[in-house]
């Protein structure tokens, strides 16, 4: 959505990548963060059920993360060039 903004603006699609990821990622940083700070309490706080579910939770969460930083930003960079320019409908 953050991307069609800036496309919408009239940024190439380079430019509209980089932006939209730039205004995303105080989102996702402070939504991650509050999800890892309740699965520590639970992990201090709880029983080994309870303990197990907070482990795993946030192991997804910090995958979660990294892919939606690293991975997906770099996979889109890949693929910018002009053949990609003439698909932004795809957006």
């Amino acid at each position: 959505a953050r991307m069609k903004e800036e496309i919408k603006q009239g940024k190439s699609l380079a430019g509209a990548i980089d932006e939209g990821f730039k205004r995303a990622w105080p989102s996702i940083r402070d939504s991650n963060f509050n999800s890892l700070i309740v699965c520590a309490i639970l992990f201090m706080f709880a029983t080994s059920f309870i303990k197990g579910f907070a482990l795993t939770l946030s192991l997804g969460i910090i995958l979660s993360l990294f892919s939606a930083i690293f991975i997906t930003r770099i996979f889109l960079m890949v693929f910018v060039g002009p053949r990609l320019e003439k698909f932004k409908w795809l957006l």
